[in-house]
């Protein structure tokens, strides 16, 4: 739970169209890179995963980006998530042009949009991309943020290079620290050095700390690109296992290391992983490609430079292999794992989703749907300290065989039928009938194809949710009615029915 706890001081450097910024100097050499960064307008609608079946309501953002070969522009997947329609405009222009979302990752937070109308890119030469930079080198940041509506050019350094957590989607990443002004607004704004993208603005420290910003850097941005080269986005690689450091000395004994020998501890192993069946519990993970792992589990990625050793992980494309150097046994062997995975195959609580429609399904007034991120973060800004405990525990539990999401009795729409049941909230459901489920889907089938006279739920500790099956179905029509819900069920599960 360390990662959710550090994205809560952090901030998306995105706000409402109200705010604006003003122009400072530039010097002449500035304007072929001025002419190349564009203002983002967006209209966007999230839905409500307290009330599966609406929405929130649209709201309007803007954020920043620049111009890249082929008539395309990178910007941030959180300036343009859930989108409804977008608009950008160039700098020193004042006409809007219609632009749509080509590419997105959301892990990354990096998204590529295209525009309607072409002559948008008449007179403007695209950014190239650069090299990373050295830690201390310049770096300056272009966009629009709050306090005015024209360009704001502002100058800083890169402080570090390490793994953090993006905010966007919770993904451990490579990430670089600048600490050039990051307002909102300019998310998605270009990082330069030496005339070249070395980054993209990304999310600013939120509290009392001063321009302490992140950039993805331009390895991430250009696995990216790497990664739509097939023309479909598969995101990064994950080995589904569970590891830990090991800088005590007695547990580096108890697993026959010597003192020279450094490594990180295997302690699970994620049923259908690219490591199950290959890697072991108990094993010590000594190197990942040849760098060599410390006993803190970071690896040198420069001279004199460490981040977190899934580093060279990272660096990888979905279907690509890795080799690993493993201490088992007494013995040293060199194993290799294909990479066929991404995160969120392996938990039962999925990440954040975008452009995603909630999964619901009405019963005798009862609302059942997935636990998800989404709808834990629906429980404010410390959404850790205000959902329910034992949903946020449920974050870190891994999928099984047996059991692949978690299903809620989100809420019950008070009627006769389910009189008694009114203060049934986000409650866990583990059996229909006697019978479990793996998902949602298989959860919603038991129910629909059940003979059984009554509906029998039960959770972990078997407390009963009982419902007369020919009353609840009589009653679903004016129950919908009564709360103005168009259908019962999410339109997964409509098309799975007619089908």
């Amino acid at each position: 739970m360390k990662q959710l706890q550090i994205i809560a001081f952090l901030l998306l450097a995105l706000l409402p169209m109200h705010i604006s910024y003003a122009e400072p100097a530039v010097t002449p050499t500035d304007a072929g890179i001025k002419d190349a960064i564009v203002k983002i307008y967006t209209v966007a609608d999230m839905p409500d995963y307290h009330n599966p079946w609406s929405m929130l309501g649209a709201f309007r953002a803007y954020g920043s980006g620049c111009v890249i070969d082929g008539k395309r522009i990178l910007t941030n997947a959180h300036v343009v998530a859930n989108e409804t329609f977008i608009q950008v405009r160039k700098h020193g222009d004042a006409k809007r042009y219609n632009a749509a979302v080509e590419h997105i990752s959301h892990d990354a937070d990096l998204a590529i949009l295209t525009v309607e109308d072409e002559t948008f890119f008449n007179g403007i030469t695209p950014l190239e991309f650069g090299e990373l930079p050295e830690t201390q080198d310049e770096v300056t940041v272009y966009g629009f943020p709050m306090g005015g509506d024209s360009l704001s050019i502002t100058k800083g350094i890169l402080s570090r290079l390490e793994h953090t957590y993006y905010v966007h989607s919770s993904h451990f990443l490579f990430a670089g620290q600048i600490d050039a002004a990051i307002n909102p607004g300019n998310s998605g704004g270009p990082v330069i050095s030496n005339g070249k993208i070395v980054g993209v603005v990304m999310q600013a420290m939120k509290g009392d700390t001063e321009n302490i910003g992140y950039m993805v850097p331009i390895s991430v941005v250009e696995h990216f690109f790497t990664d739509l080269k097939d023309g479909r986005y598969d995101g990064f690689p994950s080995l589904g296992v569970s590891i830990q450091t090991m800088e005590n000395p007695d547990m580096k004994r108890k697993y026959g290391l010597s003192d020279d020998q450094t490594g990180i501890l295997v302690n699970r192993i994620y049923p259908g992983s690219p490591a199950e069946g290959i890697l072991q519990r108990g094993d010590v993970v000594l190197s990942v490609e040849g760098h060599p792992i410390a006993d803190d589990g970071t690896v040198e990625f420069r001279p004199k430079e460490r981040t977190n050793a899934m580093y060279y992980i990272d660096c990888h494309q979905i279907g690509e292999q890795v080799s690993f150097e493993i201490f088992r046994e007494t013995k040293i062997q060199t194993i290799t794992l294909n990479l066929s995975k991404t995160r969120s195959a392996y938990t039962v609580v999925p990440p954040e989703q975008y452009e995603e429609i909630p999964r619901y399904f009405i019963y005798g007034g009862v609302v059942f749907t997935p636990l998800t991120k989404n709808l834990l973060t629906r429980y404010g800004t410390n959404w850790m300290e205000n959902a329910p405990d034992y949903l946020v525990a449920e974050l870190d539990k891994p999928i099984t065989e047996q059991r692949q999401e978690v299903v809620l009795a989100l809420k019950v729409l008070s009627a006769e039928v389910n009189q008694g049941y009114e203060d049934v909230f986000a409650w866990i459901v583990n059996e229909v009938n006697g019978q479990t489920f793996k998902d949602f889907t298989e959860f919603y089938r038991l129910v629909m194809t059940s003979k059984e006279p009554y509906l029998v739920l039960r959770d972990e500790d078997f407390v009963e949710l009982v419902l007369d099956r020919q009353k609840a179905e009589a009653a679903n029509p004016k129950i919908l009615a009564t709360y103005r819900i168009e259908h019962d069920r999410s339109p997964d599960l409509r098309d799975a029915s007619e089908n």
